[in-house]
Parts: structure tokens; sequence; C-alpha cells
């Protein structure tokens, strides 16, 4: 049973300028050592960067619709303890770390990536027990 749905998109060229603005500690603060390392294709990081926050943002949308009544189970979100990576196969999928991980427990997540143009999108599916 779908317990709920998040989408979230990302302008690319404004979030590629929030990362080059040299005051920026943007991308260290909210991705992974691998995420960043995952998107340091040349002339392509902003945009994989772009999607792996709409990804994160996806997973925080889903996670608050099954929450529905309740208040948020971390009060000081680390946006790093929620990691995008690739399976086995290389399709995308969720991590979850520290105390994000310890407040979802072990959810059954779907993760679809896109981008298109200037726009970066994802969708994440939070499943339930019925």
């Amino acid at each position: 049973m779908i317990g709920g749905v998040g989408l979230d998109l990302v302008d690319v060229p404004a979030f590629a300028a929030q990362l080059a603005d040299p005051a920026s500690t943007f991308a260290a603060a909210v991705f992974t050592d691998g995420e960043r390392h995952a998107a340091a294709a040349p002339g392509e990081g902003a945009r994989h960067l772009a999607v792996r926050w709409a990804a994160k943002e996806a997973f925080v949308k889903a996670w608050s619709a099954t929450r529905r009544g309740q208040p948020p189970a971390v009060a000081d979100l680390d946006w790093r303890e929620i990691e995008v990576a690739r399976d086995p196969f290389g399709r995308p999928t969720l991590l979850l770390h520290g105390q994000v991980a310890r407040a979802c427990g072990r959810p059954r997540l779907h993760l679809s990536l896109s981008h298109d143009g200037n726009v970066a999108a994802a969708v994440v599916v939070w499943e339930v027990e019925p």
C-alpha cells in the first residue's frame, strides 16, 4: 500500500548558479562525498547534483505524507543522511543513514530520476504495510 508520494523539480541553471557561488557551502552541507564524486562528470556536475537534490526533497515529502498528523520524526535534518546511490544494476536508490535511518526503519522506497532540458525531477513512492 502506498503511504506517501513525493515529487520535486529543480531548475538546473538556478541550481548551478547557487553551486558556483564562491561563498556557498550548500553542496558540502547536503551531499555526501559519494554523491559529489558520482556527479563529478565534466560539465554535468550541476545537473547530476540537481537531480540528487530533487530526490532528497521528494523523499522528505513522501516521508512527511506517512506521518500525517504527527510532528516531524527528526528535528534537525542532516541532508547527508539521505543518500542517492546506484544499485548493482545502475538503478537509482536511496540509502538512509544516522538518525534518518533510525527514525524511518527500513522503508520500501521507489525512486525515479529524470532530466529534461533545464529541469531535474525526482519521484519517491513510500510503501507501507497494509
